[in-house]
């Protein structure tokens, strides 16, 4: 498992290392600086007693990203629009944005005719590259047989099939892997660009009064995409002490779709939820040995996740033992797609979930109903709304 941690802390227990603990405060960010304050060094846990009185407190606050920050149709529209002109600046014209959906959900029903469980399992970015790569290999291999065509004096409809055989051949020794690898970068570079520009308006303010109202909290992401918060440096970066991405774990990501394919309704997320409470453990942990503080469980620390989606936000949390809040917001005011898909006859434009998918996670939504803590439409109410589960569990 990999974990996507702040650079600093890097550099920080570097200088740790070389002996010179004292500096640690003075360079850590707000957020590590919490972190050492928290003296558990295991997970909260609503389900242990305590003799004492004192109230629940927030210990571990995890976060969905895509359609619970920052509306996912607005930012993927302005990434693809990011690889069309990485396509051009590469020599590839003539490419639309929306060309690396259409060839991505192409691809997918491919495999899916062959294998539905490999279809479902490939991860958002071994799609697009194939995605990159096919429309690629499609330019050369028009360009390669009109040079045929003219060398021939020839409509290209009529060069031989032998001749397009290799084309093709060429075509694909032709694409450079790095070539391939620059585009996806651009896409990336854009789309958590244009997370940071189109974030709910909301947002920077709700996160300083998480912080204010909760100073030792350990905030993390938990998302099935290549989002991360910490590449959000001008927003959501000083907030966030950890990432954690489905794709960290393939063995984890392709076991869950396998069994989303054979089983109805039940596969099990709570592989990346566990990896997150890991993650919360060793900072917490490495906190309290920094201290020489008490290494003994807090029973009194709650975990808190937020996000849109009922399957895999709600359900996969409460699995690991999360209280919940329902990120589903006002439509006119903050424009979420994904939730919809489920409700929709047209899937938005970059949905890529086959219709036996889409199926399967509506069972999912309807068993995870039961273990929303609570719902919330506007992103103002948050901070209230994490009171109240914690007030709920005192």
């Amino acid at each position: 498992m990999s974990y996507s941690i702040a650079p600093s802390l890097i550099l920080l227990f570097g200088v740790l290392s070389g002996g010179q603990a004292f500096q640690f405060k003075a360079f850590a960010p707000r957020s590590l600086t919490r972190v050492l304050a928290e003296p558990s060094t295991t997970a909260p846990a609503d389900s242990q007693t305590s003799s004492s009185n004192k109230g629940k407190t927030l210990g571990l606050l995890t976060f969905d990203l895509d359609d619970t920050l920052y509306p996912i149709d607005l930012v993927l529209n302005e990434a693809n629009a990011a690889f069309a002109r990485a396509m051009e600046n590469f020599g590839y014209k003539g490419i639309q944005p929306s060309d690396i959906n259409e060839t991505s959900k192409t691809i997918r029903e491919e495999i899916a005719a062959r294998d539905p469980q490999e279809a479902a399992a490939l991860t958002h970015t071994e799609l697009r590259k194939l995605a990159i790569r096919r429309e690629m290999e499609q330019i050369t291999i028009t360009r390669k047989l009109q040079s045929c065509a003219d060398d021939w004096a020839t409509p290209v409809a009529d060069l031989s099939p032998v001749v397009v055989k290799h084309a093709k051949k060429w075509a694909t020794e032709a694409v450079s892997p790095t070539i391939v690898q620059a585009v996806l970068n651009a896409w990336e570079m854009e789309r958590h660009h244009a997370a940071e520009r189109h974030l709910y308006p909301e947002c920077v303010e709700v996160f300083e009064r998480i912080k204010q109202d909760h100073p030792d909290v350990i905030i993390g992401a938990v998302t099935d995409g290549k989002a991360n918060p910490l590449f959000m440096t001008f927003t959501l970066a000083p907030y966030f002490d950890f990432c954690m991405s489905w794709e960290d774990d393939q063995a984890g990501r392709r076991k869950f779709f396998k069994e989303l394919g054979s089983i109805e309704g039940n596969a099990d997320l709570k592989w990346i939820y566990d990896a997150a409470l890991e993650k919360y453990q060793e900072l917490a942990s490495a906190a309290a040995a920094l201290q020489k503080g008490d290494s003994a469980q807090d029973p009194n620390k709650i975990w808190i996740h937020v996000g849109d989606d009922l399957a895999y936000d709600v359900g996969g949390s409460a699995q690991s033992g999360a209280k919940t809040i329902l990120v589903e917001l006002d439509d006119e005011k903050y424009h979420q797609t994904a939730r919809h898909r489920f409700e929709l006859t047209k899937q938005p434009d970059w949905s890529t979930t086959s219709d036996i998918e889409l199926e399967k996670r509506k069972v999912m939504n309807e068993a995870a109903t039961n273990q929303i803590d609570r719902k919330i439409k506007f992103l103002t109410r948050l901070p209230e709304a994490i009171n109240e589960v914690l007030e709920e569990q005192s």
